[in-house]
């Protein structure tokens, strides 16, 4: 007997597959970890075999116990899944022929490592777009509990990493509740369109057997089964779209990173990153690195890498499977990885942070923030925006000579540049007036933000 005749697909070769291909087409290293999925998918295949009238209730029996008995075996460990094995379809299929005979080789009828292959990872996804949903749900809230215990904590608002105008801290952290509150949306959506039955769709073309394809999206938990079968089997949207939704996530969590790194510098010391959250230098004592901020950084550069990749894979393909598409296993399971890494490790971050409040005021008084505040106030007196934008301007410009904030000047002072100013342009200019003019819709005045800190509690209490 040749190693031709051992596997499963040997009778049209007379020649034995070359070692180095045998190792060079395997998959088994990555794909093993779909095993759970593919025994359920293969288990619902019995049922639809059975009902077919392809197989007698006494063989799917059979089958369905020993599907049972591998899927325990491997969990627990006892069967060990070999290089040797081409990937966990033919695994399972030689594990399962291995305790009940030749019975074992039935269960493949009807169906192709094709469209199992893709029923596999629409399974697996579908599990773990329900766990990075979950997930993103405990990130969220950290996020609203960490921007409540800054209540009434006013910050620098920034554009070009430049001081602009002051805002509520709550306001600044709720940016990324709406960025997170995409993601999950994305997510959803994602798991809609992975949520689609591919088993029957053959190597291509369907099968020859009456199958119920209803029947066995329904013993899965699918909502709709699959409309064309060489879509179905050459398919990998659903992949990429999570791969691009996931590269969406983790750039907001890399921006969210960056601030946290930029805050936790002496340098701005807005925040503290707990102890627990940092790491400290083998040669500098003092050193206190905010590494799991930095690392999810360069992680994101990771998941771009993953989408660019299986994109690059199905560029150009032709219809229908190709064996380029087992390169989709890489990046999908890193992917997954990754981000789940990510986002269980961020919420406690946020929760242990230390909000310097402070600190935030101090560089909040300094920068001249309520600068746009003075040209809005001589607006009001009528004077066209573009010319007080030049009188504000000029006021910052004498307030920086002179080493003066603007909350400093006399009203002579005030009066040299325009004669529109009187006594109300100190009150214009005080922080927390300047934050409540800002009360349009969205904005960040203390009446808008407390509206809507309450408004995102009561969505996250929906479970949204």
């Amino acid at each position: 007997m040749t190693n031709a005749d051992n596997k499963l697909w040997s009778g049209r070769f007379a020649q034995e597959t070359n070692a180095l291909v045998d190792e060079f087409n395997a998959s088994i290293a990555l794909d093993c970890r779909l095993y759970r999925h593919d025994i359920c998918g293969s288990i619902a295949h019995t049922a639809v075999l059975e009902a077919a009238g392809v197989l007698t209730r006494k063989e799917a029996r059979r089958i369905i116990a020993g599907l049972k008995a591998v899927e325990k075996e491997i969990a627990s460990g006892a069967l060990k899944f070999s290089s040797g094995m081409e990937d966990v379809h033919m695994a399972v299929e030689a594990a399962l022929t291995g305790k009940i005979g030749p019975l074992g080789g039935k269960l493949h009828t009807g169906r192709s490592r094709n469209d199992q292959i893709a029923l596999d990872e629409r399974l697996y996804l579908k599990d773990e777009l329900y766990a990075i949903i979950s997930l993103l749900h405990a990130l969220k809230t950290a996020v609203v509990e960490t921007a409540e215990r800054g209540a009434g904590s006013v910050m620098p608002g920034y554009t070009h990493l430049q001081r602009a105008q002051p805002v509520l801290f709550v306001h600044h952290l709720l940016a990324y509740y709406e960025m997170f509150k995409r993601d999950t949306g994305r997510f959803i959506d994602c798991l809609e369109r992975t949520d689609e039955m591919p088993l029957g769709s053959g190597a291509l073309a369907g099968s020859p057997y009456p199958l119920d394809r209803r029947y066995a999206a329904k013993l899965l938990g699918f909502s709709r089964i699959t409309e064309n079968s060489i879509d179905a089997v050459s398919d990998r949207d659903f992949i990429l779209e999570f791969l691009s939704s996931a590269s969406i996530l983790m750039t907001h969590l890399s921006r969210l990173s960056e601030e946290l790194v930029i805050w936790s510098s002496q340098e701005f010391g807005f925040i503290e990153i707990s102890d627990a959250f940092s790491t400290g230098s083998s040669i500098m004592p003092q050193k206190k690195n905010p590494d799991v901020a930095e690392l999810t950084r360069g992680k994101t550069g990771r998941v771009y890498g993953n989408l660019v990749a299986l994109l690059t894979v199905m560029k150009a393909l032709p219809l229908a499977y190709n064996k380029d598409m087992q390169e989709d296993k890489a990046p999908l399971f890193d992917t997954v990885d990754t981000v789940k890494t990510v986002l269980r490790v961020f919420a406690p971050m946020l929760r242990g942070m230390k909000i310097n409040a402070g600190r935030m005021l101090v560089a909040t008084e300094a920068g001249f923030l309520n600068a746009t505040d003075v040209a809005d106030y001589l607006v009001k007196k009528g004077l066209p925006f573009r010319q007080a934008h030049h009188v504000a301007g000029r006021l910052v410009a004498y307030c920086i000579k002179n080493k003066k904030m603007l909350k400093d000047l006399a009203m002579d002072e005030w009066k040299g540049f325009s004669i529109l100013f009187d006594s109300g342009i100190k009150e214009a200019v005080a922080i927390q007036n300047s934050l409540n003019a800002r009360k349009v819709y969205g904005g960040t005045s203390i009446k808008t933000v407390s509206a809507r800190l309450k408004a995102v509690k009561a969505e996250l209490r929906k479970g949204l």
